[in-house]
């Protein structure tokens, strides 16, 4: 019974990775709306948009990580 619940809640934790995906498509969304409104600024702006991607995907990696402790060391 105690696996079948570390499974559960390895399930659980592996949706923070899709959730993770739609914040990297939200990051670039706002990124490219705002370089189509302004081009010119969109150059200085790319290094805040590789910072954005690289926090949503940490927090992604980071509930894999959850996932995988969840169904192998419990």
């Amino acid at each position: 019974m105690e696996g079948q619940l570390a499974h559960i809640g390895a399930g659980f934790a592996a949706l923070g990775t899709g959730i993770a995906a739609l914040g990297v498509g939200n990051v670039a969304a706002n990124f490219l709306a705002g370089a189509l409104r302004n081009p010119s600024a969109a150059a200085s702006q790319t290094a805040t948009l590789f910072i954005g991607i690289a926090f949503a995907e940490a927090l992604g990696i980071f509930s894999f990580l959850v996932a995988l402790l969840l169904m192998f060391a419990v």
